[in-house]
């Protein structure tokens, strides 16, 4: 019997766990190097695409192919060090080779014959060079106004950009080697890539916070108008009509929240990458320049704010507007019942009106009855003779006058009584 944890059945899960923190392993670089990173917006179906582009790719040059299920793949191809990973919503390659800064070189895997698996978000060129001469002379073709610049892993290494395209439509990224041991030089330039990634990433929520404001503001300003509505208007109509427009207008909050809801989300979550990011790599600020740090801080916050503030605006009105809802329907619902007690009233009345003439009806029935019974009786009076003996007709209609009554009105009440009886059951 086999002994150890191997005799035991596994999770089905167990192996893409263990095989998950192995799963996007630091490169082992050193100076020259030029990586070239890309990130395309994909849904579902587009990265499956580039996951059977990429293994057609790898099929082609007799490489290994990623597996069906695969998000992340790494190969040697175009005499570099080609990278594929699949996220929620994008799809990365870089791909990185031996070269000094300058011309890219002429063969890469992104050329004519490549696809695009979606639209295009991020295009970056790091370059990591030794350079030993100072700092300004390096940057010196950088923008000065938007330079960031910073010592990592504790001195032996130079990170600097200024984000901004250059003629080929990269951003630029500078890893300046200053000693750096076999292993730092490549989990710098991952990290330096993905800070690039998802802070371009964590901005896509900007213009959908300043396309929903001026929509937001417009629901305010209804939601005003509505409750000065709200204190003056009377009637059962007019308070319907003013929450249905209520209902309308937190149908359309509710309709963009549901829209931003995951924009928002995912922005606060690449905030949040990007940050950590930024910890990671221990940056320090280099004398005379602005740091990563700083610099990002400067530039995003705001934006991030922005979406913050429209997502805190979104769920503050929407409570607003339950709670109008909730009062103005609470009066609806008053009136209503004031209605319901009305008409309960005028039924009621009706239902004595009708007792009343159910009554009168009775009387006179039991008068019409007594009457023919009492004229059969005088009819049978009359004849009497026939059976021999005489009888006076008046004194037998007049004696049965009473008795004939009283039967009557016992039966009428009798058989209504039954009714009664009946429809209380």
């Amino acid at each position: 019997m086999r002994e150890g944890p191997r005799r035991f059945e596994d999770h089905p899960l167990r192996g893409a766990v263990l095989h998950e923190i192995h799963a996007r392993p630091f490169l082992m670089m050193e100076a020259p190097r030029i990586v070239l990173s890309f990130a395309f917006m994909t849904d579902a179906a587009q990265s499956a695409a580039a996951r059977g582009s990429l293994a057609a790719l790898c099929a082609r040059n007799g490489l290994p192919q990623p597996a069906a299920d695969a998000r992340h793949h790494v190969v040697d191809l175009a005499g570099g060090t080609l990278r594929w990973e699949s996220h929620a919503e994008f799809t990365t390659y870089s791909w990185d080779v031996r070269g000094s800064a300058g011309a890219l070189p002429a063969d890469t895997p992104f050329g004519e014959a490549f696809e695009p698996p979606g639209p295009l978000m991020v295009a970056v060129r790091l370059d990591l060079v030794s350079d030993d001469r100072p700092v300004a002379d390096i940057l010196a073709s950088y923008d000065p106004g938007s330079l960031a610049v910073s010592e990592v892993a504790g001195g032996r290494g130079v990170i600097a950009s200024d984000f901004r395209e250059d003629g080929d439509g990269y951003t630029r990224l500078l890893v300046i080697d200053r000693g750096f041991e076999p292993q730092e030089a490549g989990p710098v330039v991952q990290r330096l890539l993905e800070l690039e990634t998802y802070r371009t990433l964590a901005l896509l929520g900007l213009p959908e916070a300043q396309r929903l404001q001026p929509e937001i503001r417009r629901i305010e300003t209804q939601l005003v108008a509505n409750t000065a509505r709200f204190r003056s208007s009377e009637g059962f109509e007019a308070n319907r009509r003013l929450l249905d427009d209520l209902t309308a207008l937190a149908g359309e909050l509710e309709a963009g929240a549901a829209e931003s809801a995951f924009r928002f989300g995912a922005s606060r979550a690449y905030s949040e990458i990007t940050h950590l990011r930024l910890n990671a790599m221990s940056e320090r600020p280099t004398p005379g320049y602005s740091s990563f740090t700083a610099y990002l801080a400067r530039r995003m916050a705001p934006a991030m704010r922005t979406c913050q503030t429209v997502e805190s605006r979104q769920q503050d009105l929407s409570r607003k507007l339950a709670r109008a809802a909730a009062l103005l329907r609470a009066r609806v619902d008053v009136e209503l019942s004031q209605q319901n007690r009305a008409l309960l009233d005028s039924m009621n009345r009706r239902a004595r009106l009708q007792l009343r003439l159910q009554q009168t009806v009775e009387g006179l029935s039991v008068a019409a009855i007594s009457y023919y019974i009492v004229g059969l009786i005088g009819y049978l009076a009359k004849g009497s003779p026939v059976v021999g003996f005489e009888l006076d007709p008046t004194h037998v209609t007049a004696f049965a006058v009473i008795p004939v009554a009283l039967f009557v009105w016992f039966l009428v009440r009798r058989i209504r009584s039954r009714h009664d009886d009946g429809h209380g059951d």
